[in-house]
């Protein structure tokens, strides 16, 4: 099963935001809604989205403290969609850190090819440079391809679970470099991220099940006892 971007789009009016779900679904992204601030937080925590539709007057905050506060841990990709037309109201969406900013109302055509930039420029600013022309990341029999949300050993889908593939993705990105468990919970789900490593090692223990040949002796994915996990460099 190919695992589909999940974007969340948080808009308090129902129309538009039905219409936005409808024109993303039909485009094969996975859409979720929030309809206010506090809600949205929540599930950027828990759902993982790969990219944020945000509109800045909600009911319970400013879009503007949505943006503050998810950049102080993450770099998820976030486009403003708002009626706010004033160039000082665009200036400091992006100043805070948006991606973009796109005025209602919307071309549909305009919105999508702004969300398809935004997804190839995180993926642009990864640290191996063939995987971010590329978008598939080899190690091995090992590919990780970032654009079908797959990951295969001697070009079989191993069929990872949605947190399962996230993981092996995050490990892929950072090839040869030790990621602690703090860091892992964090990219992945959040900031207000609890259970301890408990969650990430049962994770492991069936990530491995399905890519490595032996679980016990791994070949593509370390453990730094105490520390976090590394993926082997690519080839």
């Amino acid at each position: 099963m190919t695992i589909k971007d999940k974007i969340l789009v948080v808009e308090d009016e129902k129309n538009i935001a039905g219409l936005i779900k409808a024109i993303l679904g039909a485009s094969g992204y996975d859409v979720i809604t929030a309809s206010g601030g506090a809600e949205a937080l929540s599930m950027i925590s828990s759902h993982c989205p790969d990219l944020v539709v945000l509109d800045l007057g909600l009911p319970d905050m400013e879009g503007t403290e949505i943006i503050r506060a998810v950049r102080e841990w993450s770099s998820l990709p976030i486009i403003v969609l708002s009626a706010r037309s004033y160039e000082r109201d665009k200036v400091a969406a992006l100043d805070l850190g948006a991606d973009d900013y796109v005025t209602k109302p919307f071309s549909s055509a305009e919105l999508l090819a702004r969300i398809r930039v935004a997804i190839r420029h995180t993926r642009a600013g990864l640290d191996n440079t063939a995987l971010a022309n590329s978008g598939r990341f080899t190690a091995g029999e090992l590919t990780i391809d970032y654009n079908k949300h797959q990951v295969l050993i001697g070009g079989e889908n191993c069929h990872l679970t949605q947190n399962e593939y996230r993981i092996v993705a995050l490990l892929g990105k950072h090839a040869g470099k030790v990621l602690t468990y703090d860091t892992i919970m964090r990219e992945l789900w959040g900031p207000q991220s609890k259970g301890g490593n408990q969650i990430l090692r049962v994770n492991m223990a069936n990530i491995r099940r399905k890519i490595e040949k032996n679980p016990a002796e791994p070949h593509y994915i370390f453990t730094e006892v105490g520390v976090g996990y590394r993926m082997i460099e690519g080839d």
